[in-house]
């Protein structure tokens, strides 16, 4: 059974990366870079029947017989498969989420030009292969978008990505144009060229036809909310439990908040007298007064990347002094977003693809919006003050997203690798975070503390949000509400997070969850392993396995029995 499974998961890598091109790149399998996806009807048809046919194969082997490894790796297969068919015969995305098409566009080019996985001029001429079919795709696209059912958040995202596939030809290819031959010069400026009118005349049809007869609803909805939640997430943890325990933590974090503002506090007004049983109002005035004292260190508008090299410097410093986990040798690069990918979040990690160990990581920062006031600005800057941008580069980089998957791209098995969870994945971002402050960074500076704290309320409150807007009725008040007033967050941060919490569902949970199933791990290891526990073995430990689940990655720690639910509903 174990040999029959390997051949059943080679032979899904060797075909899956297939469906979609652009994707497959970005997986660092370069079989396809002269090619562009398919969005039609008949495309579906095919991913579909692929799918199908793939969960059949799989449904004949006998779990029992399998090893504990490969009951992980069948247990991601059978999510992903029932996944694909379900998104695609039932969440239905392609029909109305237009941001999918700017990121496949964009993502055509910056795939083949970010990382030098082979020679530039090779490179480029694949980007004109791609360009060459950019007629034909942005056809697709708009014969495939039903304006009626397309939210209008949505429709506007994709009015300001779409001309970023632009940007990225003129920073990444026109540059280099001289290294080619004159024939292929000529066919790549030919490309460029017709790429850039096919742009345009979509950028027309974004503004003038879509945009104005956007009428779809943001919201899921609760059940296709419930649904892609359970396939998000893979966690034994429901809805419900969810919520619960998103409460419990915000209350609790909020009291911790409050016991280090008193420190700050009472170093800065040394004769203060606290009350014995403060009211919440009160609490709420000694965390903003401490947190503004934080805001006192910002950077000014144009230094922010700058910034963040710095506290990369910092954070790789400290990490290595402590030695608390094994660091990859990977090299990393601090790059502007490229603009096709703004407008969801201020920064990302864009790790190579798990075919490609070794490679350049991308920690990428977006600029101010130019058409931001003064007071926006200052808004965003006390946001991302010198001591967030520590903890977004703690998150994004180091020990965060930078080493989590570096290691998980060194994991044996491919199809772990490619099946990743994302609540892994999240998790062990705020896992570093908190764990940074436990193994005393910045020497247990308060402030860091009390910020780090901060945006771990900001992750309570991204889980409550995403089940109250895509499972309830929440309404923009209501969230900038719990984001500014209970969560502490400034006016460009909330405002920015509600715009992406309409765009996207059950990705703002991953971050809680995970982090709750690695805080629930750590503390079942550390009682199991006793006086063995160390907390650089644990760490590598953890990482070894890649990026499944954590329920899965419990069971291999502990030696427990792989859960078996995924498989139940596979073979009903």
């Amino acid at each position: 059974m174990d040999r029959e499974f390997e051949a059943l998961s080679e032979s899904f890598m060797a075909e899956f990366p297939g469906l979609s091109p652009v994707s497959a790149t970005q997986l660092g399998d370069h079989r396809f870079d002269g090619d562009v996806d398919e969005v039609s009807a008949e495309a579906r048809s095919r991913q579909l029947e692929f799918n199908r046919e793939y969960l059949e194969k799989l449904s004949a082997i006998s779990w029992q017989e399998l090893s504990t490894a490969n009951q992980v790796d069948a247990a991601l297969l059978a999510n992903r498969l029932n996944r694909n068919i379900w998104r695609l015969e039932e969440l239905q995305e392609w029909a109305w989420n237009p941001t999918v098409y700017t990121r496949l566009s964009g993502n055509a080019i910056y795939g083949l030009m970010a990382r030098e996985f082979a020679p530039l001029t090779q490179r480029l001429k694949h980007v004109a292969d791609r360009l060459e079919e950019f007629p034909r795709l942005f056809e697709q696209i708009k014969s495939t978008l039903d304006p009626s059912r397309v939210p209008r958040v949505h429709a506007e995202t994709a009015v300001k990505q779409n001309r970023g596939v632009i940007t990225v030809m003129d920073n990444t290819v026109v540059p280099h144009l001289d290294l080619l031959s004159r024939p292929d010069r000529r066919r790549l400026r030919r490309a460029i060229r017709g790429a850039r009118r096919v742009v345009e005349r979509h950028q027309k049809w974004l503004e003038g036809d879509l945009l104005p007869g956007a009428e779809g609803d943001f919201r899921l909805g609760r059940d296709l909310y419930a649904q892609k939640l359970a396939y998000t997430l893979q966690s034994p943890l429901t809805k419900e439990e969810i919520r619960q325990r998103a409460d419990l933590e915000f209350h609790k974090t909020r009291n911790e908040m409050y016991d280090i503002a008193m420190e700050i506090y009472r170093q800065e007004y040394p004769y203060t007298r606290f009350p014995e049983q403060p009211s919440d109002a009160y609490k709420q005035s000694i965390i903003r007064a401490c947190l503004e004292i934080a805001y006192r260190q910002r950077p000014s508008r144009d230094q922010i990347v700058q910034e963040v090299k710095q506290s990369l410097e910092l954070t790789t410093r400290f990490v290595r002094r402590a030695n608390f986990l094994t660091l990859p040798d990977d090299p990393i690069e601090i790059i502007v977003m490229p603009e096709y990918r703004r407008g969801v979040a201020l920064a990302y990690c864009d790790s190579p693809g798990p075919l490609e160990v070794g490679l350049k990581t991308f920690y990428g920062v977006s600029p101010l919006p130019e058409n931001w006031t003064e007071q926006q600005v200052d808004s965003f800057l006390r946001e991302y003050n010198v001591r967030s941008l520590h903890n977004l580069t703690i998150h994004e980089a180091m020990p965060g997203h930078f080493v989590q998957l570096a290691h998980s791209n060194r994991n044996p098995s491919r199809l772990r690798s490619v099946l990743s969870s994302g609540p892994f994945v999240e998790g062990w971002a705020i896992y570093a975070e908190r764990m940074m402050m436990g193994e005393g960074f910045l020497d247990g500076d308060p402030l860091m503390k009390l910020i780090v704290l901060k945006w771990y309320l900001r992750g309570i409150a991204n889980a409550i949000m995403d089940q109250e807007i895509h499972a309830g009725d929440m309404t923009r008040e209501e969230a900038m509400e719990l984001m500014m007033e209970q969560t502490f967050q400034e006016e460009r941060e909330a405002a920015g997070k509600w715009v992406r919490a309409q765009l996207t569902s059950t990705q703002l949970s991953t971050y809680f969850v995970g982090y709750q199933e690695h805080s629930d791990l750590r503390h079942e290891v550390e009682r199991s392993w006793g006086q063995d526990f160390s907390l650089k073995k644990y760490n590598d430990t953890v990482l070894s396995f890649g990026s499944p689940p954590l329920q899965y990655v419990r069971a291999l720690v502990l030696d427990l029995p792989i859960p078996k639910e995924p498989w139940r509903k596979l073979r009903r």
